[in-house]
């Protein structure tokens, strides 16, 4: 007669074989007594804490380790199992709270596990507004890549004093800021300029890991975030500000052989952002910030390119997770600018503080090096893209007839933040003329800094990319010819050619 238990029995044994368990005893121990503390892949841990202010509970407050999130109660209190697997317990931090600053510059809103202890205690003190956060600005630096000397040094002489005066001209004392992974270009020590660049600009900054941030010598994607833990934190989180709900989440999965890896976001990390949503009323504003873009323009732009390590794999499920939201998704890695409007998800592909790996001026689309302004009034979202060395109305660029050699016989416009709620027009002798032509095209200042083997120096593999944001017309007449274009948010930038 068929004995199933003898069958699952047997079939266990030989699977736990296949699995690197050579011993049949050791198989048969795990069958036996398969949540023995000797066999126990990892040990629960009960973390046990309070939240307060001026000593006094918070209540419904998140906690969480990164797979359960626990609320705090009408005193403060918090309680949830973790395990030994791990590494941080965090707090959500609420609206109306400081967020707090390490040594280094990031914000501090985690606690290390101590994996040796099975109870654990862990207060979390939070400070008080001044002022209401329900306005409030946040600045997006994607890509700051320093690879070597030179590159820490333009960072912290060129770069961060530009996003200091922005900071001192925005002069809000509730602004942070998002560092958008590739912090560093795989040179792991120099997360040390990388930290002294960012505390120097006096805010807290959020920092979201990137492929370059990653450590490879290790077999799975598991290992890879261990420098990047010791100096940030951990790799997926949330926070709030004023109305919006803030994530971080980690999309760069390593694939265990040399650098390869794919933009896909694990399980795991899908379940803890149920939970997370879970908490966050529908109809409110959602930022997500990630390294690699969910999806870009590129997709169509070069469908030939294999677009795993360029955009995540998953993406459909994160957008169906945010159906009924505001969703907005901050993204870097490509080194263009990409807006995309997908239903109900805006997603920003910003162009990069390095440009095009700290070669020149800009990035290989022709977006100036940079970052991103973000205006949040309530639940409502601005933004706009700053150039280093550039002013902000410095929002496009005009090449004369003869500039570009692919429409030599048309004036050239790159408007590197435009969205199909922009309207860009060109005026002669003060009458509106017409809207210039979008045509997929490359930058012609980018063929002239970046085309050829031996261009640009400093990084020779560099070529000049197709973008979504070229405008092409023909004046009638260049006698008192404007160029005008206004955003979404009705602010006009002209310039007379």
């Amino acid at each position: 007669m068929f004995n199933r238990r003898d069958f699952i029995k047997g079939l266990g044994l030989s699977s736990l074989g296949w699995l690197g368990f050579q011993s049949s005893s050791l198989a048969k121990e795990v069958l036996d007594a398969p949540y023995s503390d000797e066999l126990r892949l990892f040990n629960p841990i009960r973390i046990k804490g309070k939240i307060t202010s001026n000593g006094k509970g918070i209540p419904n407050v998140g906690v969480s380790d990164g797979r359960v999130i626990s609320k705090s109660n009408s005193n403060g209190e918090f309680e949830l199992v973790s395990g030994s697997d791990k590494e941080f317990v965090f707090v959500i931090l609420p609206s109306g709270y400081t967020i707090e600053k390490q040594a280094n510059g990031s914000a501090s809103f985690f606690k290390k596990i101590d994996t040796r202890y099975a109870e654990q205690n862990f207060s979390f003190e939070l400070k008080p507004l001044r002022n209401s956060d329900g306005n409030h600005h946040f600045l997006l630096l994607s890509d700051t890549q320093i690879q070597n000397e030179y590159e820490a040094n333009q960072l912290l002489t060129v770069s961060i004093p530009d996003v200091q005066k922005t900071i001192q001209n925005i002069n809000d004392p509730n602004i942070f800021a998002i560092g958008c992974g590739d912090l560093v270009y795989d040179r792991l020590e120099l997360f040390k300029e990388y930290n002294q660049g960012i505390a120097a600009t006096g805010i807290p900054f959020f920092q979201v890991i990137g492929n370059h941030d990653m450590d490879f010598k290790v077999r799975s994607d598991e290992g890879t975030a261990k420098t990047f833990k010791g100096h940030f934190g951990p790799t997926y989180y949330s926070w709030n500000r004023g109305e919006v709900h803030y994530i971080v989440l980690d999309d760069v999965f390593y694939l265990g052989t040399g650098s390869k890896y794919i933009g896909y976001i694990p399980e795991e990390q899908l379940a803890w952002l149920e939970q997370d949503l879970a908490l966050v009323e529908k109809g409110k504003t959602v930022v997500i910030s990630l390294h690699i873009p969910t999806f870009t323009g590129n997709v169509k732009r070069y469908p030939e390119r294999d677009v795993l390590g360029g955009t995540v794999s998953n993406r459909e499920h994160l957008y169906r997770m945010l159906e009924g939201y505001q969703a907005h998704i901050l993204s870097g890695h490509t080194h263009f600018n990409d807006n995309m409007i997908m239903g109900h998800v805006y997603e920003h592909c910003h162009g990069t503080v390095c440009g095009a790996w700290w070669s020149g001026p800009i990035c290989y689309d022709g977006t100036p090096n940079g970052y991103a302004i973000y205006e949040a009034r309530g639940s409502e979202l601005k933004w706009t893209y700053k150039g280093t060395g550039l002013g902000l109305d410095e929002q496009f660029r005009v090449y004369g007839k003869g500039y570009h050699p692919d429409f030599p016989e048309y004036h050239t416009v790159n408007c590197w933040n435009y969205d199909p709620n922009w309207e860009i027009s060109w005026y002669e002798n003060g009458i509106k003329v017409g809207a210039p032509q979008k045509i997929m095209a490359v930058d012609p200042w980018s063929i002239e800094l970046h085309a050829g083997p031996n261009l640009p120096a400093r990084r020779e593999w560099v070529e000049p990319q197709l973008n979504d944001h070229m405008f092409f017309f023909k004046p009638n007449s260049i006698d008192n010819l404007v160029v005008e274009a206004k955003d979404r948010f009705g602010n006009v930038y002209s310039k007379k050619i």
